[in-house]
């Protein structure tokens, strides 16, 4: 018999060794994930109540909660989300806290480092002793729920088991964190905006600052004021800024090809009465997040003990209330302001650098020490420089030392008073309550039963004093500072106003005094607001299906110039014909099957790095971590500019005609096309737009994407218009909900309930939130019902 016929025989068996070694592992995780999956249904003794709970999910994992106690209520969604999405409660008080590093250890160090100058853990602490009695209670049952839940799991949530870590307990102040944690995602921890654009603003020749960071143009969409003017062509010679790198044959500084409007926030709008067939307003309203497994949001609802409301809607794992939802008498919902709520104050030092002046002469920093602990490591320990404005955050472009007076450090920064929405029977008595909300600023949204509408802002604005926030200017000599908050009364708002409607998207939205006390934090170019106007105003009715279409509209408003000008520019040139085909037959919206519109869209982002080269390189001179970021969200005005009008004094040195930008610009995105290997016309917007939704361990061990990532699908949408979506960041959620009409409302979310992948609740709702299908808000029949005695 030879070796080969040997080796032959063996290898079925070997086969077969493999396959029934992959099926024992495979039972082994099996068995292993199991013993963590949540109660679902029975009846559970707690020792914590005071009167019995009742769960009801349905097959969704919808949950409604059922008590005649708030805090019992409470308890219960702590007990919930403990169960379905501890490992993410601990992430997000871990992320605002510092500790992170604790848990995944040195590959967080940097990240801790920055945030623990802000030192949230003691500020939620802070926070929780100066409420009101009554949320202290409601903050410390829900604690109670959440370790309750924990307890309750056959082994800890499957997460610790791969870190080899232990769960910690919840506490009031990690509700608080959790809040802190939006800040963290929805504002800047050390005012990159401020910083980068007072940076354009010194070191930029004036006309050329004027142009390359302008603050507004013909896209503004605001809901009070108009549009701004046309833009101005500046008359300095763009080269004189790169004349070094030019004489001694060095290369620009080029920027990675992204779209600078893919930012955290949102879309929302409003009609009122006179606009629906029922006399009542409807609301939509899609939060714009990173989207992770599981989601941000866990839906729930539950009665108000001594009221006739229910709440309906999304709430946060790691607190008791609804943060976008219906009450039956008023629905609201939120988009990020991107306003200004914080600012940036260069200290005058003392010449050992040891003390700041103050208007009270000069004073010594206060050293505060923060020990950071780190897996696997030694801890820490971080020294946080204080001054009575703010901690010290960074420094600007000069070596200055900055610090930091930011809404967030307040009191008034992070509370529990948006719970007041449970009870509230009208917009007007809602809008009351909008600068008493310790949230991250947004642009709320409402409308009531009775077909009243409103926007203004919720959380506190500083009554600022000797400044506008814009630069950052010295407080030394008493003349700027923070005069305490604006009232209700000094609130910018809208009430009812002729048009029956209101719209928001995180560009600006007021002019005149409104926009003064609000300031600019980096408003998103407007694009996708106006899209979101002309939709409401093309029609006088409507329903909730009329406003999910809105939220729906892919449509490439925004790029049709675009679209043109590329055509033109492709007319009769040798060996782009087929290329020139797919931009003419792009179909107009950023539809997954389309080739042309990636290519157009992917054009106009190349262009803008061709031809913005110089600035980036002038700025990087100064400070070599310099980046438009931010900064850069109107840089369409300037982009346009040079793309129709050619002005030679703008030319990127680097080319020597504005045709050859263009075609090198193109040609650039081409060739990133075609790394696919694909032939041209399989190269879709689909295939680049392709959903990366991932537990956030599957970007360290890729095994976890296995049993918990979500499909690739190919995704419709894109920054500049109502259906924002990019592979990992788009509408966290989309509500649409007419109060007191719940039964006919409408929600999608990415993923699904528990973040369990064994869950009958994993994933189920997330192919609505693909296909757009009209999904219900309201939970359906019980599928489980779980009493908490």
């Amino acid at each position: 018999m030879t070796s080969k016929s040997f080796s032959t025989r063996r290898l079925p068996r070997l086969l077969l060794v493999v396959f029934v070694l992959f099926v024992l592992a495979a039972l082994a995780v099996w068995v292993w994930l199991r013993q963590s999956l949540p109660v679902l249904e029975g009846s559970l003794e707690t020792g914590h109540l005071n009167v019995p709970v009742s769960i009801q999910r349905d097959a969704q994992g919808v949950a409604f909660i059922e008590s005649d106690d708030r805090n019992s209520n409470a308890f219960a969604l702590g007990f919930l989300h403990a169960q379905e999405r501890f490992f993410q409660m601990d992430l997000l008080r871990r992320n605002s806290a510092g500790e992170l590093s604790g848990l995944v250890g040195k590959a967080a160090l940097d990240h801790d480092k920055k945030i623990r100058s802000h030192q949230f853990r003691k500020r939620a602490q802070r926070n929780i002793a100066a409420m009101p009695a009554e949320h202290r209670v409601l903050l410390q049952r829900y604690a109670d729920g959440v370790n309750y839940g924990l307890s309750q799991l056959g082994a800890n949530p499957w997460e610790y088991a791969l870190l080899r870590q232990e769960p910690a307990p919840w506490t009031p102040a990690d509700s608080l964190l959790s809040i802190f944690s939006m800040y963290l995602t929805l504002q800047s921890p050390e005012g990159k905006f401020e910083l980068s654009d007072t940076a354009l603003a010194e070191l930029l020749p004036q006309d050329l600052y004027a142009f390359f960071a302008p603050k507004g143009g013909i896209w503004d969409a605001p809901m009070m004021g108009e549009a701004r003017g046309a833009l101005a062509l500046p008359e300095t010679h763009i080269a004189k800024l790169v004349e070094d790198e030019i004489e001694n044959n060095r290369p620009l500084a080029y920027s990675n090809m992204e779209s600078e409007d893919m930012i955290f926030g949102s879309n929302n709008w409003a009609v009122g009465g006179a606009l629906t067939e029922h006399g009542g307003a409807i609301i939509a309203d899609d939060m714009h997040l990173s989207i992770t497994v599981p989601n941000i949001w866990f839906r729930a609802g539950w009665n108000v003990p001594g009221t006739d409301h229910e709440m309906r809607g999304a709430t946060l794992p790691g607190g008791p209330i609804i943060v976008a939802g219906s009450n039956g008498s008023v629905a609201w919902g939120f988009t990020n302001t991107t306003a200004d709520w914080g600012d940036l104050i260069p200290l005058e030092l003392s010449e050992d650098g040891q003390q700041y002046r103050t208007p009270d002469g000069w004073k010594a920093f206060d050293i505060e020490r923060e020990e950071i602990a780190i897996k696997g490591s030694e801890p820490f320990t971080l020294e946080v420089k204080k001054t009575i404005w703010g901690p010290v955050v960074t420094k600007n472009h000069t070596g200055t030392p900055l610090a930091y007076r930011w809404v967030a450090h307040d009191e008034r920064g992070a509370n529990l008073n948006l719970i007041r929405l449970e009870t509230v029977d009208s917009v007007s008595e809602a809008m009351e309550l909008a600068p008493l909300m310790g949230i991250p600023h947004q642009n709320f949204v409402l409308g009531d039963v009775d077909g009243n509408i409103g926007w203004t802002v919720a959380g506190a604005i500083p009554r600022r004093v000797g400044l506008d926030g814009s630069r950052s200017v010295s407080w030394a000599d008493g003349s700027a500072y923070w005069d305490g908050y604006l009232t209700a009364d000094e609130q910018p708002r809208i009430y009812n106003p002729p048009s029956h409607r209101i719209w928001t998207a995180n560009s600006r939205v007021v002019d005149g005094e409104y926009l003064r006390v609000m300031g600019d934090g980096g408003y998103a170019l407007g694009a996708r607001q106006q899209q979101i106007r002309d939709d409401l105003f093309a029609r006088d009715h409507f329903d909730e299906q009329a406003l999910l279409d809105i939220q729906l509209d892919d449509r490439a408003v925004f790029l049709q110039r675009w679209q043109q000008q590329l055509s033109d520019l492709l007319e009769g040139k040798d060996g782009y014909e087929a290329v020139r085909e797919q931009v003419i037959n792009w179909g107009g919206r950023a539809s997954a099957d389309s080739v042309g519109y990636r290519i157009v869209r992917n054009f106009r982002l190349k262009f803008i790095d061709l031809s913005t080269a110089p600035v980036l390189t002038y700025m990087q001179r100064h400070d070599e971590d310099f980046s438009f970021g931010r900064v850069n969200r109107q840089v369409e005005y300037p982009a346009w500019e040079m793309l129709s009008r050619e002005p030679a004094h703008l030319l990127n040195p680097e080319f020597e005609s504005w045709e050859a930008l263009k075609l090198a610009a193109l040609d650039q995105v081409l060739e990133k096309m075609a790394e696919s290997g694909e032939a041209l016309e399989d190269q879709t917007w689909g295939a680049q737009n392709t959903a990366k939704i991932q537990h956030p361990l599957g970007r360290a061990a890729s095994a976890v994407n296995w049993f918990t990532a979500m499909p690739a699908d190919p995704l419709p949408g894109d920054s500049h218009m109502p259906r924002f979506q990019s592979a990992t960041k788009g509408a966290s959620e989309r509500m649409v909900v007419s109060p007191g009409r719940e039964d006919h409302g409408i929600f999608h979310m990415a993923t699904g309930q528990s973040a369990h992948p064994l869950s009958p609740f994993f994933g189920n709702g997330h192919e609505d939130w693909v296909e757009g299908n009209p999904s219900p808000l309201k939970e359906k029949d019980p599928r489980y019902v779980l009493t908490l005695q």
